[in-house]
């Protein structure tokens, strides 16, 4: 049996070359948009889905999400998709706080019983993030975590060749609590190993890999994510000096 696709791709037949012509036509073909016509159609569509991102943020999203939270505080917002939330565990998140696109929330509770998630004050989370919990991780305040961002205080299988032959899960030492300084920024698809502190101030650079610690203020990038360079700490004047300066004036 003659294959159809076969004969009207490469057949020189009045039809198959017919057929060729109306596939190329039709990938070719764009009308005109007078703007009278369509600015109109633009404007409906927008009401539209600016409406139903609306209603789907305020009325179903971020109520779901804030039943899962132990605690949370004033002007939490999601986007508007459900953020997957797996297991028991607490969630404390702060002020002025934004978790947006879908992201995900997995407790273990074999290693406590209550796992525990701290999102600080004015701290933004990206879309398609995910925090696996089996103590602790803590994210300090003012923080930006670019999406993609995964954080895990276990490895999830043991390092031990025989107990990962066994299937048997990570000993309770191999699961150690993750913390984030306040004002961190960690850039998109970066990956947090268990154990980890980032110190206040620092960034991590898109798509690291963060296997050690990180001192306050400096710059890490790659796999494994090593020290790029050192940042400008913040100046600190003492109420002293001001009232120094002020009694000069």
């Amino acid at each position: 049996m003659i294959n159809l696709h076969k004969f009207l791709a490469t057949s020189d037949h009045p039809f198959a070359r017919m057929g060729r012509n109306v596939r190329r036509w039709m990938r070719n073909l764009s009308l005109p948009a007078p703007r009278i016509v369509v600015k109109p159609m633009l404007w409906c569509f927008l009401a539209i889905r600016n409406t139903y991102y609306f209603v789907m943020r305020v009325f179903i999203c971020e109520p779901l999400f804030k039943a899962y939270c132990t605690k949370y505080g004033n002007n939490l917002h999601t986007g508007v998709f459900i953020h997957w939330v797996m297991g028991k565990g607490n969630i404390i998140i702060g002020d002025n706080v934004t978790i947006d696109g879908k992201c995900s929330f997995i407790f273990s509770s074999r290693y406590c019983d209550m796992p525990k998630l701290e999102i600080g004050h004015r701290t933004g989370v990206g879309a398609n993030c995910s925090f696996v919990v089996g103590k602790h991780i803590h994210i300090g305040e003012d923080c930006m975590i670019a999406g993609g961002t995964s954080f895990f205080d276990s490895n999830g299988h043991p390092a031990d060749p025989d107990a990962r032959k066994a299937k048997r899960p990570p000993s309770a030492e191999e699961v150690r609590p993750i913390e984030i300084g306040d004002n961190v920024w960690i850039g998109n698809n970066s990956t947090i190993f268990p154990g980890v502190r980032i110190g206040e101030g620092s960034i991590v650079s898109a798509r690291s890999v963060v296997r050690t610690q990180v001192r306050p203020y400096t710059v890490v990038a790659g796999n494994p994510a090593r020290k790029i360079c050192d940042l400008s700490r913040p100046v600190v004047r003492n109420e002293a000096c001001c009232e120094a300066e002020s009694r000069d004036v």
